[in-house]
């Protein structure tokens, strides 16, 4: 039998956590579509734009403008005009989303644990480095040539 190619496993092992991530965040308010990764992004630095959140996690601007809208929303983060430029608008996260985010930290902490169950912690730390190395190698061929 043939062995599915890295492309098909990574997206297939990326879409089945991103389910079960998607069912553990449901009752929070916390849409699918990668929501706790903006979520988790602006409580690690609060205070970025729009544009840097979007360059950060490699989702397009459309994306970005939708997720944000439903944090919002959700109450989870607000915008504020940034005090030296009025026309930029800087992202923080409201009291609901610092309360949240030790409940968020456990739920992807858990995520965590269940991808690399079976691998002991040497082949945790070798996956993790290989998945380095590949992603780079991937910014180098994309981003070097205005592919993003």
């Amino acid at each position: 039998m043939k062995q599915p190619s890295m492309g098909k496993l990574i997206s297939l092992i990326s879409r089945v956590n991103q389910r079960k991530l998607a069912s553990q965040l449901k009752p929070f308010g916390i849409g699918s579509g990668g929501a706790h990764s903006y979520l988790k992004a602006i409580l690690q630095r609060p205070g970025q734009s729009q544009e840097q959140l979007t360059g950060d996690l490699k989702f397009d601007k459309a994306t970005t403008t939708r997720t944000v809208r439903q944090l919002e929303e959700a109450g989870y983060i607000e915008r504020r005009s940034d005090e030296k430029d009025r026309r930029s608008i800087r992202l923080y996260p409201t009291q609901k989303g610092q309360a949240f985010a030790p409940t968020l930290q456990a739920i992807l902490d858990e995520s965590n644990s269940r991808l690399t169950r079976d691998l002991t912690a040497e082949e945790r730390d070798q996956l993790v480095q290989l998945l380095q190395k590949v992603y780079g190698s991937l910014l180098d061929q994309t981003e070097g040539k205005g592919l993003s």
